[in-house]
């Protein structure tokens, strides 16, 4: 049989320089790339701030991990879960006019049911088939006739 190398730390980024890695790198020079556009298209007092917030805003998305997870993930979660939330509440009110189509339905599934049911034995009858499971078919049981119940 042969033996496999099972892949290790999948999880665990390639590091390109030192100890950032390329997605890491790449939203760093997408940082500078906004501030050299800015440097081009504003006044310096502009470019300042702008390039302040390119930083603080890319150090973040690139550096910042929640629960072991990139940032960037954090976001695009908080995202799809304030469109659509996967938690159901369940009202059991029903409206009138829902009562009202589901009125003859329920009838019916009530009918149905009861038609369905199978009748229980009765106590003295379990007692009896526990005892001949219990005894292992030693003990035969009476002859009396199976007493049957309703099921209330």
């Amino acid at each position: 049989m042969q033996q496999f190398t099972v892949p290790q730390f999948i999880d665990v980024e390639d590091k390109v320089f030192g100890p950032i890695t390329v997605r890491q790198f790449v939203i760093i020079l997408v940082c500078f790339l906004c501030s050299a556009l800015a440097y081009k298209l504003a006044d310096f007092a502009l470019f300042l701030t702008l390039a302040f917030g390119f930083f603080i805003i890319g150090g973040i998305v690139a550096f910042l991990r929640i629960n072991g997870r990139p940032f960037h993930y954090f976001v695009l979660n908080a995202i799809q879960t304030f469109k659509k939330p996967k938690i159901r509440v369940w009202n059991n009110r029903l409206s009138k006019t829902e009562k009202e189509m589901r009125g003859v339905e329920t009838l019916e599934i009530k009918q149905v049911a009861r038609l369905q049911r199978k009748p229980l034995y009765a106590r003295s009858k379990l007692a009896e088939v526990s005892l001949i499971v219990d005894t292992g078919g030693v003990y035969q049981g009476g002859d009396t006739d199976i007493e049957m119940t309703p099921n209330h």
